[in-house]
């Protein structure tokens, strides 16, 4: 089966390759309506339709219709037609643009409408990019950045136990950890935040995501082995005046959010963001006497400023997030003595600071040489308790990055720059102390040539400078190639590194009756990443298909071991003495079936093996295949819109448990298994109201919890998980926008 999915990828691969297709120019499409007597929405025939600024243009066809070739100097279109307002749009991206014109006899209310285009690799983009807009972000029940990858096929995002909630992403059939977590391009959400990481960012705070794969710019550090996900923030100069997104789910959860976005002059721009949720309520549907889902209280607050000038691009930013969980048997008492006699219980209390500053200064009129510079500070304290473990722990991390960058002509970019990072643990396990103290001083320079229209070459390389780890070289090269205008081949190489924290990325393990034996001090883990991407855009009925194949290899050279099948009553950690690599093989298909009808067919196989306990073998409770299916249809002017995605999940390998009693004992393999989602959501002039469904088909694993009867004895394990713990959830929510005046 394993050989025949590898077959057919590649053929898949192979056949897009021998593809050629006559060039298609960029074009924007749409469509000139006006009302009749009756409200009837009709074509205007004859409207003219051109770019502001030029001669390019054209008049509407006896439907109202209009395509234009895209013009490089402007991006803003006008309508006009005698005895009708004349309007004037900006146009970014590739979507359907709808204009409906009143009389100027009753100008009281004009109505655009243009489809956005939701997910979509990122044309320019050397590195593979997929973006993911607020408009894709708005199709299913999007509360945080865990939640925002429902409709990805790149991104899988799952819990990492069943008892306190941690969620873990897998990017090219690897942890989160190998991934690089951006925030406005500021490495961010990592170190002692890993495991809760991602219901750190509210989704109502996010303008977009974009995911890549393979190794990063240098410009960012030596992390990134398996790609980097960096999402950007509502911008305060460009944000709604006020923005208002209220959410609430049959699981008692609920959720406000609010931010205030302001131009306080040409210049200058302000915005508060504000984020909280709350879930107080206890289930345990399948009775096994746990909580299904812990209980959370959440603030998150984030106040900006943005000053634009001619010279100057400054950004600045102040976060505080406090965040009180608690999870376990139904009857266990906070308030009481931690012991076995008031059952098994989970608390974690976490209070986290971060102020970051991002200055660009353009030294030449052009903009086309300039100097910029990004510092962040981040304070994590977290105080938690496990059953009887108990974990306290803090961090200071300091990040700071400067890049001088010039164009040495018009072919040529040559960027050079320098990077300091110090980051500050000290944990607390139980009785015993950890501390842990990185500095990281780097240099780094990267050379971009670009044949416009034909290829483009990145040619990076960074050194660093660990006081722990000793000095380290970090090539990478990433290259891209137009076979034809509408065929893009990409390639990437690039070697990554990640300095481990054993304890605070795992501490999700230490809901289990096991003990940490770290056999060996951690080295630094360092693995090649290789991949190469084929995209295939195509004009099939008037509308433009994307296909997209793709192979990536990570290849470590040294990886810590989480080995959890040596020993029931154990896990131990070491450096990897033998192989460990994964291969991902994925195609994509997106295509407007018709008229606001759009479809997303995906198929991705991983081969992820690792050496553990001198056997080299699949790598535990990661899956060997996925399949997506993602329909999405709007309505007329998009009164309405329908979602519906299907996720096909492949078998995972359960960490051995065949030294357990009986009873304990579980299958060395998951079952493959299929999750639904859907949801509606009405759009009104100002707001929207969103109702759905997550799991339709209620699958869940039955007993998530190995020993639930007894969670203080020596098989007792909430880690084991490789499907989802909840079943069907329904939810309803409501968006409220004031935009601002100039918007």
């Amino acid at each position: 089966m394993k050989l025949n999915i590898k077959h057919i990828l590649c053929l898949i691969i192979m056949g897009i390759s021998l593809i050629s297709y006559a060039q298609l120019e960029k074009k924007i499409k749409g469509v000139v309506l006006e009302l009749d007597q009756n409200g009837k929405e009709i074509g205007l025939v004859g409207a003219n339709v051109y770019w502001l600024g030029t001669q390019i243009g054209m008049s509407t066809d006896e439907k109202g219709r209009f395509e234009l070739k895209k013009v490089e100097n402007s991006s803003k279109l006008v309508i006009s037609y005698i005895g009708y307002k004349s309007d004037t749009i900006n146009i970014t991206g590739n979507g359907q643009v709808k204009v409906v014109l009143q009389s100027s006899q009753d100008l009281d209310e004009i109505v655009i409408a243009e489809k956005a285009p939701g997910s979509h690799i990122d044309r320019a983009k050397v590195i593979l990019t997929q973006e993911i807009t607020s408009a894709e972000l708005c199709k299913a029940a999007c509360c945080n950045l865990s939640e925002s990858f429902e409709t990805n096929a790149s991104v899988d995002v799952s819990f990492a136990d069943a008892v306190t909630g941690a969620k873990q992403i897998k990017l090219l059939g690897l942890a989160g950890i190998y991934t690089q977590l951006m925030t406005e391009n500021i490495p961010n959400l990592k170190g002692l935040s890993t495991p809760f990481a991602l219901g750190y960012v509210p989704a109502t705070w996010m303008e977009s995501i974009q995911v890549s794969k393979g190794t990063s710019s240098v410009r960012n550090g030596y992390e990134s082995i398996t790609g980097q996900i960096n999402t950007e923030y509502i911008k305060p100069n460009t944000g709604d005046l006020l923005n208002f997104n209220a959410y609430a789910n049959d699981a008692g959860k609920m959720e406000g959010n609010l931010y205030f976005a302001m131009k306080l002059s040409d210049k200058l721009s302000t915005a508060t963001l504000f984020h909280y949720e709350d879930l107080n309520h206890k289930e345990d549907k399948n009775r096994d006497s746990f909580m299904d889902h812990p209980l959370i209280s959440q603030i998150n607050l984030f106040h900006r400023w943005t000053y634009n000038s001619k010279k100057i691009h400054l950004k600045i930013g102040m976060k505080y997030l406090k965040e009180d969980r608690e999870s376990g048997q139904m009857d266990f008492d906070k308030e009481k003595p931690i012991n076995t006699s008031n059952g098994y219980g989970i608390g974690i209390n976490t209070n986290r600071y971060e102020v970051f500053s991002k200055l660009a200064y353009f030294l030449n009129e052009d903009k086309t040489t300039s100097l910029g510079s990004i510092w962040s500070f981040i304070h994590h304290k977290q105080e938690s308790f496990l059953g009887l473990n108990t974990y306290d722990a803090k961090e200071d991390n300091l990040y700071f990055n400067l890049i001088f960058q010039t164009e040495l002509n018009a072919k040529t970019t040559f960027l050079l720059g320098g990077s300091y990072v110090t980051d500050f643990y000290d944990e607390m396990l139980n009785d015993s102390a950890f501390v842990k103290k990185e500095r990281v001083p780097g240099v780094f320079t990267e050379y971009t040539y670009n044949q416009k229209d034909k290829y483009t070459l990145i040619l990076g390389l960074r050194a660093d400078f660990h006081n722990m780890y000793g000095t380290f070289l970090t090539p990478r090269v990433h290259f891209r190639y137009n076979l034809t205008p509408n065929t893009i081949l990409r390639a990437s190489v690039g070697r990554g590194y990640r300095s481990p924290n054993v304890i605070a990325e795992n501490i999700f393990l230490l809901a289990s009756s096991r003990n940490f034996k770290i056999k060996e001090e951690p080295e630094i883990e360092k693995a090649w990443n290789y991949g190469v991407n084929l995209t295939q855009y195509i004009e099939l009925f008037g509308r433009e298909m994307t296909i997209n194949a793709e192979y990536y290899r990570t290849s470590f050279d040294n990886q810590l071991i989480i080995d959890r099948d040596q020993d029931i009553n154990s896990i131990y950690v070491y450096n990897l003495d033998e192989k460990s690599y994964a291969n991902n093989y994925q195609v994509e298909l997106k295509y407007e079936l018709f008229e606001r009808m759009d479809v997303v067919l995906a198929a991705r196989y991983n081969d992820v093996k690792t050496t553990i306990n001198g056997k080299l073998q699949r790598k535990p409770l990661t899956s060997d295949f996925k399949g997506l299916i993602n329909l999405s249809y709007a309505t007329n002017l998009k009164k309405w819109q329908f979602d519906y995605t299907i996720q096909f999940n492949g078998k995972s390998r359960i960490p051995d448990t065949s030294m357990n009693p009986l009873e304990y004992q579980l299958d060395e393999f998951s079952p493959r298994y299929i999750v639904m989602n859907t949801q509606i959501t009405k759009y009104f002039r100002n707001w929207d109201l969103y109702i759905g469904c997550e799991n339709i088909g209620n699958f869940k694993i039955q007993n998530p919890i190995l020993a639930a009867n007894d969670p203080f004895g020596e098989y007792f394990d909430s880690s084991l998980i490789w499907g989802p713990i909840s079943g069907r959830k329904f939810y309803i929510g409501i968006r409220y926008r004031i935009k601002n005046y100039d918007q």
